[in-house]
């Protein structure tokens, strides 16, 4: 068994008129919503297939594949959950997990601690393991126009074997 993996991934999702988005299990009003077969929280997303993929275990389209209809709506701090129970079962904790959302609007400064709170919780890691960062599209593109939402994240898993 390997002492250390690594793990990156990328979502995005599209965005439409509606009340709010999640982005790291953290309701944020606005006038926007994800559109997904999910609750829709990209940066959730990105990173349960982030500690999937250091796993070698693939994608989360694998495991919670969008023509389920048993599974519509399903919250993401699940599929978080579901990520980090492969992640326990081969011995692998959090070391660290670095994470960039790109997002025009609504401005997320004011959510930070509290989704790197619950990003910590849901990863059973100190909030010192955790980075999350918001940045926009300069206006440019699709990303840029508001239409979307993207999120990166690049994990290292460490063993807990001795």
């Amino acid at each position: 068994m390997e002492k250390y993996r690594i793990g990156f991934s990328v979502d995005i999702h599209q965005l439409s008129e509606g009340n709010g988005i999640y982005v790291g299990g953290i309701y944020i009003p606005c006038n926007k919503k994800s559109v997904a077969h999910s609750d829709g929280d990209c940066l959730l997303h990105a990173i349960a297939e982030s500690i999937l993929g250091a796993l070698a275990l693939g994608d989360l389209g694998k495991f919670f594949p969008p023509s389920d209809e048993s599974i519509k709506g399903i919250s993401s701090s699940k599929i978080a959950e579901f990520a980090v129970s492969k992640m326990f079962e081969q011995n692998y904790k959090i070391n660290n997990i670095d994470c960039s959302i790109v997002l025009e609007s609504p401005k997320l400064a004011k959510y930070m601690d509290e989704i790197k709170t619950n990003i910590a919780k849901l990863l059973f890691t100190d909030i010192t393991n955790v980075s999350i960062k918001a940045g926009t599209n300069e206006k440019i593109g699709e990303l840029g126009q508001g239409k979307a939402i993207q999120c990166f994240s690049t994990v290292m898993l460490v063993s807990d074997n001795k």
